[in-house]
């Protein structure tokens, strides 16, 4: 096997993940679901929303909810500074955006970097996540954004089909 061979099979298998932290943990979404990267702008309050869902903007158009993740994953108070961010993401046929505290970079991981997420009780169900990326001495804590946006106590997006 020629050596451009043997690189296009490694990255038929790597990912590419964004890499954003909430508090001092640093996560990783599938850069697929990705759309775009906006700064904070304060969205418009919905009544009766769930407290995680900080409202909703106008995005040339689009009515998208505003999901606040250190709400949902209950980091603490949020606070909002000028690395805040809002990941516009498509779940499925819908545009959904989520608050984070920081973008780091994208990454791109091969299966080998990817470890099983530990079974363990913590603020967030471990359904949501792929596994524990590993590059060097830093770990991505990598979630299945779209079970997380899917799921029941969402209410944001219906299910998604079932692959066949």
């Amino acid at each position: 096997m020629t050596t451009d061979a043997i690189a296009s099979a490694n990255v038929d298998h790597a990912a590419e993940y964004l890499a954003f932290t909430l508090g001092k943990e640093e996560y990783g979404i599938d850069i697929q679901k990705v759309s775009e990267i906006r700064s904070y702008e304060t969205p418009t309050r919905i009544a009766s929303a769930a407290e995680f869902v900080k409202g909703v903007i106008n995005l040339r158009g689009i009515i998208v909810p505003i999901v606040d993740m250190r709400i949902k994953f209950g980091l603490g108070a949020p606070t909002y500074n000028q690395f805040t961010v809002v990941i516009i993401l498509n779940i499925g046929a819908r545009v959904v955006g989520m608050v984070v505290d920081s973008v780091s970079d994208v990454t791109i991981l091969t299966p080998e970097q990817i470890k099983p997420a530990p079974d363990i009780a913590s603020s967030m169900n471990t359904e949501y996540l792929v596994g524990l990326g590993t590059i060097d001495d830093r770990m991505l804590i990598l979630v299945d954004i779209d079970r997380l946006m899917t799921g029941a106590d969402m209410g944001l997006v219906d299910s998604l089909p079932l692959a066949a």
